[in-house]
């Protein structure tokens, strides 16, 4: 092997790597250009060529496609619609598989596996006559006059559930008289889909596959067929229900209102899709009377995938938007708005309106369902039997969608919004009136967009999201908190109203009840097994329609009940009165006040006002429960813990004015200087600089800096800040952290600023240069500078890749498997070279 390659040798292998690079950028290219252009493209013109209703557009569709106006405006709703079609097929896959593994609904598979004889008819009419008997028994309730007896489960709710059951039978009569056999012909050639095979397919088709990124060209065949699925789903779930609910609205007379909504193209596909699903439902009672297994199956269907379509739309569309538009209208007085404010803005930005009290809506829903299941981990399972449980492994509620009929949603929905309607009404406008009324110059918030304060809305914003709520979400311990109080509040309760056994159940009963709680669960799971052959749709019945929660605990029953719990509910509506009074007034008033002292009576936004009495009101909670914590250790250790506590406290405050203050002031600085000075200030005009929005800024830039460092390559920074992450506030190292963090950094940030300017007003003066060059090299000298190292950076970067491609090229020549060819002896007296053995040791 020569001592250095010889020119040619790496010329040939710069020309092939070259050739090779070439080779892929074409064909990634063109990956790009097929997936990024000709998809999304022909997506939106064949959408706006179907919705333009002329037969003209259908003529010059091929013309259109090719067209190159507004490229990239129609590439971007390509790629929304392309998003929507791609949702609806993982959709319609996955409700498929809800509907094969969770079972039809009963109305859908009728007959389709009976008995084959008589004896076992009469065996399984007995075994459910002797099912429904030994229920009864289980769930008789206790007499509910008498005091201090256990009793069950609320006896209304399986009366309702009768009630339930005798609707769904008498809704399904019909359906019952078909013939078995040809039933159970059409479900078996509907159900002959078996998932193995398609799995099995599926391993053979990768993602680098499909998308052509393993330098094949079989993904163009992929691209046709995205292509071709697009305009099929195009056609099928917009193009139809649009002009179906068009035609209808239109025959209506309707027209007018839905264009008054800003929304007619929505509002349109809805009234289709609500249409269809009606026709649906009529073709499959039609053809289940003539007897067409196969049409009434395929018809039910269609129609199961419409129905839990809209009821998608219904929960998690509508029913927030709701709540957002009720939440917001209940706050008007708060913010010193009207309706016809809410108006005007509705008509001039609808869409970014109505995103936003959707987004507020579901925050708001959000929450309530998280306080549920707080609400869960306190009381007696059984209190809330009301309310559907989510963290139940038994509850899907796409079987529930699947299963229960439209007028069970319809009524649970109206239920819905009347419980969480009025829970704003009494958590947001009765205390907004209260406050009108004792405190009138506290109302309204002040939320305008501007300020006359000397500080910046920008900055205050940047603290409130990098500072405040991050403190609040992470270390608020408020979960905690809140279950404390809820605790308290219920044991405070149910001792005023004897009913601790109702809200939190006896220790004794439960203790003696444990052991029964197997058997019982035993004789459930007895009564619960489903009519032979009914398989697992029988299970999802029983699950839906069983008779009470899951663990539910028996309770003491008092004397006057129904009064008792009135008036546990006055003393919990009272109790929310006052807790949203505090929530609204509390944090705002010490947020002014502390602010006042900052600002003097210049009008802050109340954002920034509340979130800054937030964080001081949690400061005092948390320093109150720290103290009552330590209270029974007695006075000398709470005096060693606030002796460890300040010290820390003083550890902490350095490490912060160096690390929060220092540094993102430095970092805020040099990014005016090198990029936001030299693109704003003309060099005839004098930067002015201002320390607070420098450094806000800086903390934003720092954390970023942090983040990409944490998920980067292992190197010095990125290993000091792990470390002093996995120490912690409480192991604190102030000596590590100044001498291999705070220091490095504060002096790179400094040489960083200080070379610069050194250079331009003591170096460049000496050189006899005019004033007008002096102040070109000031203003331009620090992303001259950058500029400097970014290509230092890009050369270095490049010959530690032509040394890595040197390498390759030696050892494609010379590398025999793991043995050099021609290499010379170094202790032999030979001057020739040996061959190695042609063996390679691969």
């Amino acid at each position: 092997m020569p001592s250095r390659l010889p020119i040619q040798d790496i010329f040939a292998g710069l020309v092939t790597s070259i050739g090779t690079a070439i080779r892929y950028w074409f064909h990634y290219t063109l990956v790009a250009f097929a997936w990024l252009g000709v998809v999304p493209l022909t997506a939106c013109r064949i959408y706006k060529c179907l919705f333009t209703g002329s037969v003209s557009s259908l003529l010059t569709l091929p013309l259109d496609i090719l067209s190159t106006e507004n490229l990239l405006a129609d590439c971007l709703q390509g790629c929304f619609v392309v998003t929507c079609t791609l949702c609806a097929f993982i959709s319609l896959v996955w409700l498929r598989e809800q509907i094969v593994h969770g079972g039809a609904p009963q109305w859908l598979e009728q007959n389709q596996q009976q008995p084959l004889n008589g004896v076992g008819q009469q065996n399984e009419a007995q075994a459910v006559v002797n099912g429904g008997v030994e229920n009864a028994v289980l769930d008789q309730p206790a007499n509910p006059a008498a005091e201090n007896v256990v009793v069950g489960e609320n006896p209304e709710i399986q009366e309702e559930q009768v009630d339930e059951e005798e609707d769904d039978n008498e809704d399904e009569e019909d359906a019952v008289v078909e013939d078995a056999a040809d039933a159970n012909n059409g479900a078996q050639d509907d159900m002959n889909w078996n998932a193995l095979e398609w799995d099995r397919a599926a391993e053979e088709l990768t993602w680098e596959r499909m998308l052509g990124l393993d330098g094949s060209l079989v993904f163009l065949e992929h691209v046709f067929w995205v292509v071709s699925l697009n305009t099929l789903f195009i056609l099928v779930f917009a193009f139809c229900p649009y002009h179906i609910g068009h035609f209808s609205i239109v025959g209506l007379g309707f027209e007018e209102y839905v264009q008054a909504s800003h929304f007619e193209g929505l509002i349109t596909t809805i009234v289709g899709y609500v249409l269809l699903a009606v026709t649906l439902i009529v073709c499959h009672g039609l053809a289940a009377l003539v007897k067409f297994q196969r049409s009434r199956r395929l018809l039910g269907v269609c129609y199961i995938v419409v129905k839990v379509s809209l009821l998608v739309v219904v929960e998690i569309g509508v029913f927030p938007l709701i709540c957002g538009w009720w939440l917001d209208i209940c706050s008007l007085e708060m913010f010193d708005a009207t309706l016809k404010d809410r108006e005007l803005s509705f008509q001039s930005a609808p869409g970014t309106t109505m995103f936003l009290h959707w987004l507020v809506g579901m925050v708001y829903v959000f929450y309530f369902a998280s306080f549920i299941l707080l609400l869960r981990e306190v009381l007696r399972p059984g209190v809330l039997w009301f309310l559907r449980n989510l963290n139940d492994p038994d509850f899907n509620p796409v079987q529930e969608m699947i299963h229960l009929p439209i007028y069970r949603h319809l009524r649970r929905f109206i239920l819905s919004v009347i419980v969480f309607g009025s829970i704003v009404l009494l958590m947001l406008w009765l205390p907004i009136r209260i406050i009108k009324y004792l405190l009138p110059n506290f109302l309204p918030y002040n939320v305008m967009l501007y300020s006359d304060a000397p500080v910046s809305e920008l900055s205050l914003e940047l603290l409130l999201l990098q500072v405040v709520l991050p403190a609040l979400l992470e270390q608020g311990h408020t979960r905690q908190w809140l279950k404390g109080l809820v605790r308290a509040w219920t044991v405070t309760a149910g001792y005023l109203l004897d009913l601790h056994s109702y809200l939190l159940g006896d220790q004794e009963e439960n203790e003696n009840n444990a052991n029964q709680q197997p058997n019982n669960q035993h004789a459930r799971n007895n009564n619960a097994i489903p009519v032979v052959g009914e398989g697992l749709h029988a299970a999802h019945q029983a699950i839906l329609q069983q008779g009470g929660p899951v663990g539910f605990q028996p309770y003491r029953r008092p004397l006057k009940f129904p009064l008792r719990i009135f008036l546990l509910i006055v003393f919990m509506c009272i109790t929310l009165l006052i807790a949203s009074l505090i929530c609204l007034t509390l944090p705002v008033f010490a947020g002014r006040w502390l602010m006042s002292f900052w600002t003097g009576t210049a009008k802050i936004h109340e954002l920034y006002t509340a979130a800054c009495g937030l964080y001081v009101c949690w400061l005092t909670i948390r320093a109150v429960t720290v103290l009552v914590a330590w209270m029974p250790q007695g006075r000398r250790v709470i005096f060693q813990k606030v002796k460890e506590w300040s010290l820390m406290i003083m550890k902490t405050l350095i490490v912060a004015i160096l690390l929060a203050g220092v540094v993102p002031l430095l970092l805020g600085l040099l990014f005016e200087l090198v990029i936001v000075a030299p693109l704003r200030v003309p060099l005839d005009q004098t930067p002015l600089f201002y320390p607070w929005q420098d450094w806000a800024l800086g903390v934003l830039h720092a954390k970023i800096i942090a983040a990409i460092t944490l998920m980067g390559p292992q190197w010095w920074l990125k290993t000091v800040i792990e470390q002093v992450y996995a120490n912690g506030i409480r192991n604190i190292d102030l000596h590590f952290i100044i001498r291999k963090l705070a220091a490095p950094v504060i002096s790179v940030l400094l040489l960083s600023l200080c070379v610069p300017y050194i250079i331009a007003s003591g170096v460049v003066p000496l050189l006899g240069v005019t004033a007008e060059m002096q102040n070109l090299v000031q203003r331009r000298i620090y992303p001259f500078l950058l500029m400097v190292v970014v290509l230092m950076g890009i050369l270095s970067f490049q010959v530690r890749q032509f040394k890595r491609l040197y390498e390759h090229i030696k050892n494609d020549k010379y590398l025999v498997g793991q043995r050099l060819v021609n290499y010379e002896r170094k202790s032999g007296k030979q001057g020739t070279s040996t061959t190695p053995p042609q063996s390679s040791q691969e």
